[in-house]
């Protein structure tokens, strides 16, 4: 099976690019960030492949804008507009890791999201939650988001350290059939950990 997924968040700084380079290993695919916004002498695609040690393809993004912002707004900043039209899947016949920007609903211009992204590239979505204070509220609305316009929820990853309680009612959301990942906070170095977390989860979607 070849597995194609869309990695997003339900915020910012929750650890889509931290959990997008373990599906990378886990399924040794390609990687693809269509919008990176700021570090760009740090770029995603180059923390995948130090963190997987990925033999994939490491696609260009789409755009790469200067300030750490909303899209939209790091856009405008560099005389920059983004259109929807302008994205295209990488096409491979390996499977492939496409990574967002912040949430769903972050603006990429006054009108579109990376949740229409998402629509448009037409992939499965795999959403990365970390637990804080308002989290539930977060991952609740993610998951009514995708589930009211009939997003395939391929699996939920709870990145970072566990939290019962909470993800007992964030379980209840989930559709049937989504795979549960659980991230643990590694050091890349511990090849041992992050060798077995890569065959945990491998196997985990390819049951």
């Amino acid at each position: 099976m070849i597995h194609k997924y869309f990695v997003t968040g339900i915020g910012t700084e929750v650890g889509k690019t931290y959990c997008s380079a373990m599906l990378v290993k886990a399924l040794k695919a390609d990687y693809w960030k269509p919008v990176q916004a700021g570090d760009l002498h740090d770029l995603e695609k180059e923390k995948i492949s130090k963190w997987s040690g990925t033999d994939g393809e490491l696609f260009p993004e789409r755009y790469l804008l200067n300030t750490p912002a909303s899209p939209h707004y790091a856009a405008e900043l560099d005389n920059v507009r983004i259109e929807l039209d302008d994205f295209e899947l990488p096409q491979t016949d390996n499977a492939l890791v496409v990574e967002g920007a912040g949430g769903l609903l972050v603006p990429l211009n006054e009108k579109d999201t990376i949740f229409d992204l998402i629509k448009k590239i037409d992939l499965p979505v795999v959403l990365v939650i970390k637990h804080y204070l308002g989290s539930i509220n977060h991952s609740l609305l993610s998951l009514d988001l995708l589930k009211a316009h009939n997003i395939p929820i391929a699996a939920v990853i709870f990145n970072g350290e566990s939290s019962p309680h909470s993800e007992s009612v964030i379980t209840n959301w989930i559709p049937e059939g989504t795979k549960l990942l659980y991230m643990p906070d590694i050091d890349w170095s511990d090849t041992a950990l992050a060798d077995k977390t890569a065959n945990d989860w491998a196997k985990e979607l390819n049951d």
